[in-house]
């Protein structure tokens, strides 16, 4: 039997600061915060992208000891930073909350990366090649791998239950939290954190640069900016960071009395097998299809929909592909208002699903960063910063390079 199942927790840090007020001021605000990466070690190109959505140092210091971060990658500590602002938020102890009826140690964890920690896999690499691999640290070795974060925050939260990491590139934040909502809605798990966590290294982000995937300055304006469904969009803004929510039966959430953020009341996920593996598919009737069913499956349809929070970042070919599908789905009839935070968080940083449990608290938007010129061959164009009325409901969107795409549905408490 399936569960109600509710949002009470939202833990963020990013390149706005720390803490779901500080992504809510920024959105609002609808300006990047933007830093310079490091290019002395020579990865970049001279005409390559110089900016980057990155988390400010020391911004992790109030919420992670020296000495636990010590033991730790660039990725873990963000990822059990967000973990313990959601608890903070969901209100939950370290134990727990005490006489919930929950038992704590079944509480999944599911968090999706697309990357990793890049910092210590880069490190450890240069270790074997240039020591021998009898000189590897160990230390390097056991937070080299994608799933050390959702370990790190199961030790630090005693979550015993299901632990999961998903690589699904831009789509992962969305799966991760369909894949927790099914963990709790099926009964084996009565609480789940969920989310997601990405460090953008001096070395990534040139290759991603490599590849022209990111934004560079354009001609004339000498700025790098995402530009979602812009008809001069070039690429999107790299980003850092990690995003966390926790998700709850709402019985069990009711009866420790808890602050409802956000109602779950729908979630779903499809491929496009026109795709390429690492580029972009031009199956967008059939993600329409699919996008409807998954709204079918949770009882409602495309006319329920108040806002769209859309995953668009800037990628010439996936936000083409994110419109065509969008407008696929709504099968001619309008579309609610879209926003797209990505331009103000950057992408793969965690800031996207934020803004969705933010978006159904009722949190505003500014206009698009960089937004001038509508493509007409898309037909969507994002939110122009107008105020909005809260929306009942909020679907939250995202396509990935490779074909995987996700959604999530959350209604107002």
């Amino acid at each position: 039997m399936s569960r109600a199942l509710v949002v009470t927790g939202l833990g963020t840090v990013g390149s706005y600061g720390a803490g779901a007020d500080s992504l809510r001021k920024a959105l609002a605000a609808a300006a990047p915060a933007l830093s310079e990466v490091d290019r002395s070690a020579g990865y970049h190109l001279p005409e390559s992208a110089r900016l980057a959505c990155l988390v400010p140092p020391g911004l992790l210091a109030p919420w992670l000891s020296p000495v636990e971060a010590r033991r730790m990658s660039p990725p873990s500590r963000m990822a059990v930073t967000a973990a313990r602002m959601a608890r903070a938020c969901a209100g939950l102890t370290e134990k727990g909350a005490v006489g919930d009826g929950a038992d704590e140690s079944a509480t999944a964890v599911v968090i999706s990366t697309a990357f990793g920690p890049s910092s210590y896999s880069e490190a450890l690499l240069k270790q074997i090649l240039f020591e021998g691999p009898e000189s590897t640290s160990p230390s390097l070795f056991t937070e080299s791998v994608a799933n050390a974060p959702a370990a790190q925050i199961a030790i630090g939260a005693r979550a015993r239950g299901p632990n999961l990491t998903l690589c699904q590139g831009e789509a992962g934040p969305l799966l991760a939290v369909g894949r927790a909502a099914a963990e709790v809605a099926s009964g084996r798990s009565p609480r789940a954190f969920a989310g997601t966590v990405e460090e953008m290294t001096p070395l990534l982000h040139a290759l991603l640069d490599r590849f022209a995937a990111l934004a560079r300055r354009s001609e004339g304006s000498g700025e790098e900016a995402a530009r979602p469904f812009d008809r001069r969009r070039a690429g999107f803004l790299a980003g850092d960071g990690s995003t966390v929510i926790v998700l709850e039966e709402a019985a069990v959430a009711a009866a420790r009395g808890a602050r409802i953020l956000a109602r779950v009341l729908g979630w779903g996920s499809a491929f496009d097998p026109t795709a390429p593996p690492v580029g972009w598919g031009g199956g967008h009737e059939a993600l329409g299809r699919s996008l409807r069913r998954t709204l079918a499956r949770a009882g409602h349809s495309v006319g329920d929909v108040g806002l769209i929070v859309s995953g668009a970042s800037g990628a010439r070919d996936g936000d083409r592909l994110e419109a065509l599908t969008l407008r696929a789905a709504w099968a001619g009839e309008p579309l609610p208002p879209v926003v797209t935070p990505k331009a103000v968080t950057g992408e793969l940083g965690g800031g996207f699903l934020g803004a969705a449990v933010l978006a159904a608290t009722g949190a505003s938007f500014g206009s698009t960063p960089g937004f001038a010129e509508p493509d007409p061959e898309l037909g969507v164009g994002p939110h122009d910063g107008s105020p909005l009325p809260r929306p009942e409901a909020v679907l939250a969107t995202t396509l990935a390079a490779g074909g995987a795409a996700a959604w999530l549905l959350l209604g107002k408490p």
